[in-house]
C-alpha cells in the first residue's frame, strides 16, 4: 500500500521538488500551502495526477487530515520574506508546528520539521556541528525566523519525549536550484538575475563572508533519507560543506552567464552571519548521505531554468 504524505509549504522551492520525488515513488501526496512564497506553477504539472492533491491553507489554522508522514516545510525562508511580517513568521513556526505535531499525534504519523542553519546565528564555532547551541540575537531583525525555528525544534522534541510522536529534525543550510523566487533576496538568485539582466551585482559587506551551497536534488535526497531512518530523533545538518566567499560565488556566476555586470558593495545587514558551513559528519554516519552535485553543474541547471522564466 502506498504511503500518504502531507507536505506543508509544498508549492515552495524545496517543497515542490520534494513533491516531484515522492510522486515518482508512487506515494499519495497532499500539498498544503497558503501561496505566500509558494507558487502554483511549481506544482501545476501534478494537478491531473490522481495521487496528488493541493489544498490552499494557512498552517497557523488547524486542519483535519489523514497522513502517514508529514514534512513540515511551511515558512518563508529568505530574509526579504520572513521580515515582511515578523509576527506572522513567528506564528507560522510556533502555531503551524503545533498544529502539524497535533495532527501527527492524532493519526500516528511520522513528522519531519525543516529547521535551518539560522538557528546557529552568527556562529562562534566553525564548521557548525549539531551539538553547537548557537549565537542568536533574540531581538534582532532576523530573530522572528531564527528563534521561531528554535522553538519549532523545541516543540518537535517535546512532542517526541512527552507524547511519543515519531519526529525528525533537519537543519537546512543554503540550498539553491530551479524554481527559486527571483525576488527572494537570496544570494544565488540575486546574482543570477542581476548577471542575466546586466544589472550591477550587489555584494553586501566586503564579500569575504562565506556560505556553502547545496543543490536542491541533494537536499531532497537528504530529507527523504531522514524521514525513512527509523528511531533517530536528534537534529541532522543537511548542506554542502564546500565553503566559498560571496565574492567567489559572484565571479563564478558572472563567468557562467558571460555577464559584463559590475560588482558594487552595499552595507552588511544587521546580524548577517560572517561564516556558514555545515559539519555533515552526522548525516554521513546516520543516513549515509552526502551531496553529489557540484556547484558548477548545479549552477548551470539553475541558470538555464532562470533564463527560461526570465
Amino acid at each position: 500500500m502506498s504511503k500518504r504524505v502531507l507536505i506543508t509549504g509544498g508549492a515552495g522551492f524545496i517543497g515542490s521538488h520534494l513533491c516531484d520525488r515522492l510522486l515518482e515513488k508512487d506515494y499519495e501526496v497532499i500539498v498544503l500551502d497558503n501561496l505566500f512564497t509558494g507558487r502554483k506553477r511549481n506544482i501545476k504539472h501534478h494537478l491531473g495526477n490522481p495521487n496528488f492533491e493541493f489544498i490552499r491553507h494557512d498552517v497557523t489554522q488547524p486542519i483535519l487530515l489523514e497522513a502517514d508522514e508529514v514534512y513540515h516545510l511551511a515558512c518563508p525562508a529568505s530574509p526579504v520574506h520572513y521580515q515582511h511580517n515578523p509576527v506572522k513568521t513567528v506564528k507560522t513556526n510556533v502555531m503551524g508546528t503545533l498544529n502539524m505535531l497535533g495532527l501527527c499525534k492524532r493519526v500516528g504519523a511520522r513528522f519531519l520539521v525543516a529547521s535551518t542553519s539560522e538557528i546557529y546565528g552568527d556562529p562562534e564555532v566553525h564548521p557548525q556541528p549539531e551539538s553547537y547551541w548557537g549565537n542568536v540575537n533574540t531581538i534582532g531583525p532576523r530573530s522572528c525566523y531564527d528563534e521561531g525555528k528554535r522553538v519549532a525544534e523545541t516543540l518537535t522534541m517535546n512532542y517526541h519525549t512527552s507524547n511519543n510522536v515519531d519526529t525528525r529534525i533537519v537543519r537546512i543550510f543554503n540550498t539553491y536550484g530551479p524554481r527559486m523566487l527571483f525576488d527572494d533576496g537570496r544570494v544565488v538568485s540575486n546574482f543570477i538575475v542581476q548577471a542575466i539582466t546586466g544589472e550591477d551585482i550587489t555584494i553586501y559587506g566586503d564579500g569575504n563572508q562565506t556560505r556553502s551551497f547545496c543543490y536542491v536534488s541533494d537536499l531532497v535526497s537528504g530529507l527523504i533519507a531522514t524521514m525513512e531512518k527509523d528511531d533517530y530523533h536528534q537534529p541532522i545538518n543537511l548542506g554542502n560543506p564546500n565553503e566559498m566567499t560571496i565574492k567567489e560565488l559572484a565571479d563564478v556566476v558572472m563567468k557562467k552567464t558571460n555577464s559584463s555586470s559590475k560588482l558594487i558593495k552595499m552595507p552588511l545587514p544587521e546580524d548577517d552571519p560572517t561564516r556558514r558551513k555545515p559539519d555533515i559528519s552526522r548525516a554521513k554516519e546516520v543516513l549515509g548521505w552526502e551531496p553529489k552535485v557540484d556547484l558548477d553543474a548545479g549552477l548551470e541547471k539553475t541558470i538555464e531554468e532562470f533564463k527560461t522564466r526570465l
